[in-house]
């Protein structure tokens, strides 16, 4: 599968450590320091408990696809619900294989892709 181009995100103050880190090809999710849980997107204060005591941790990085579709357009394209080993979903888009190879269950690992114009690169699953 072609993988279509997207536009790159602009970071702010707030998501800056986000994407610095993706940029060093490591995925950071949330954790309330609060409940031990994880979360996804990362923000300054716990879904939760909306306290702040959160923090920024590395995840591993491997998940499964728990819902997908295939866009069937001039770029097709995958986009998808990844649930992380550390238990929060992340919409995205996997990559790297034939449409028809994916299944929900499948088990994949985050790749990064960088934007049409050259923005940070954003967290993506490919199977493995």
């Amino acid at each position: 599968m072609n993988e279509r181009a997207f536009q790159s995100p602009i970071p702010d103050p707030t998501t800056r450590p986000f994407w610095d880190a993706a940029a060093e090809g490591r995925l950071l999710i949330g954790l309330c320091r609060d409940t031990g849980r994880h979360f996804f997107p990362p923000r300054g204060a716990s879904p939760f408990t909306l306290s702040a005591n959160v923090e920024l941790v590395p995840a591993s990085g491997a998940g499964t696809v728990y819902s997908f579709t295939v866009m069937r357009t001039a770029e097709p394209y995958a986009p998808a619900m990844v649930e992380l080993e550390e238990g929060p979903r992340i919409f995205t888009n996997i990559v790297g294989c034939d449409p028809g190879a994916i299944r929900i269950g499948l088990r994949v690992r985050v790749v990064f892709r960088t934007g049409a114009e050259g923005g940070p690169p954003v967290p993506m699953f490919t199977p493995g």
